[in-house]
């Protein structure tokens, strides 16, 4: 009897592994005609990837219920248990990579080419780092390989530094009219769909340490708080509060910014130049259109910046606390240099204290 079990609980431990080997390959199949679609500016492999997108959610739809039958007939505790979780996180997360790659291939479909050789070459070395990060995670599933598991996660920072690279470029090529202006917000999303396909990955490999090892390294230490600040155009006010609230320095907030104005992406030089006199170099921050945001879910505060930033994001998740800060845009006054140094210093100290404030009621209620 026990030699019967024991035969059942692998043989539905194989099927479930295959299974999620057969999505894995089905999405990096995706991914390659997606960034073939790019290159050869090929509208019919568009539209296939598209519509074979259905086969992807057909298998995570059939791979969710082998799950749920292997937890009521298993009845699995410690390793198997782990393993079944970590499939169904896995599963979830290669549907998301599924619809990447489709998102891809409409963006493309709504500007025809990539005019801009530059890109095209930056766009080809981000899918280049992604996909394989993502053969390595299904790879690592396969063959419960911490080690490659470990390796991939590393290569995250190279996968993030092309993509800033190529925001930063589209940024630069748009306000020198080098492309169309509707090309830059396609071009930024098909840009963070490639990043998004590493950062799942990373979540993939994850996955595999805590089946392999128990160990859970997505909640090593406590969580991380993440606060998007959302303005008109992110030039200067969204700006402003995401060098404040990065150069407070605590390990566990990120600060980031975006604008509902694809037309209105570059900061603001003044900004900068005010910015810099209080000790803050936001130079090397760039401005980000609002539909880069792939997750809301990731982010624990939406901060409105403005009361058409409010009406334009849509409602947040549940889990998401969402904040309306009412504080004039001082890039926008008409004034004497006195005025407008004033209305800067003013939003500076609003948003300072605002955000310190909001900071230390987040630790307060976390301890």
């Amino acid at each position: 009897m026990t030699a019967h079990l024991e035969e059942s609980l692998q043989k539905d431990i194989d099927l479930i592994t295959a299974k999620v080997i057969e999505m894995g390959n089905l999405v990096e199949e995706a991914l390659q005609a997606s960034l073939k679609v790019i290159n050869n500016k090929d509208r019919k492999l568009a539209y296939s990837v598209i519509l074979r997108d259905r086969y992807i959610d057909e298998l995570e739809g059939e791979l969710d219920q082998l799950s749920q039958e292997f937890l009521v007939r298993q009845q699995p505790v410690a390793g198997n248990l782990r393993f079944i979780y970590g499939v169904i996180k896995i599963n979830n997360e290669l549907e998301r990579v599924g619809d990447y790659a489709e998102s891809i291939c409409r963006q493309f479909l709504t500007i025809g080419e990539i005019t801009s050789s530059q890109t095209l070459e930056k766009i080809n070395e981000l899918a280049n780092l992604s996909i394989p990060m993502l053969r390595n995670a299904v790879t690592a599933f396969r063959d419960q390989d911490t080690e490659l598991a470990r390796k991939t996660k590393k290569m995250d920072h190279k996968v993030d530094d092309v993509r800033y690279s190529i925001h930063h470029d589209l940024v630069e090529l748009s306000q020198k009219k080098q492309i169309p202006a509707d090309h830059l917000p396609p071009l930024m999303i098909i840009a963070s769909r490639f990043e998004r396909v590493a950062d799942q990955s990373c979540n993939i490999c994850e996955d595999v340490l805590y089946m392999t090892t128990g160990e859970n390294v997505k909640h090593v230490g406590k969580e991380v708080f993440r606060v998007l600040f959302v303005d008109e155009r992110d030039a200067c006010r969204g700006q402003i509060a995401e060098g404040i609230g990065n150069a407070l320095g605590h390990e566990r907030f990120e600060f980031h910014s975006a604008g509902i104005d694809p037309k209105l992406m570059n900061i603001d030089d003044r900004t900068i130049s005010f910015m810099s006199d209080k000790g803050i170099d936001i130079s090397a921050q760039t401005s980000q259109y609002i539909n880069q945001i792939l997750n809301v879910d990731d982010y624990s505060v939406i901060v409105a910046l403005c009361e058409e930033a409010e009406q334009a994001f849509p409602p947040p998740p549940s889990k998401t606390v969402a904040i309306r800060w009412n504080i004039a845009d001082p890039s926008k006054l008409k004034g004497s240099e006195k005025e407008i140094s004033t209305a800067y210093q003013q939003t500076y100290e609003y948003l300072d204290s605002h955000i310190k404030d909001l900071v230390e009621a987040i630790i307060g209620n976390d301890k």
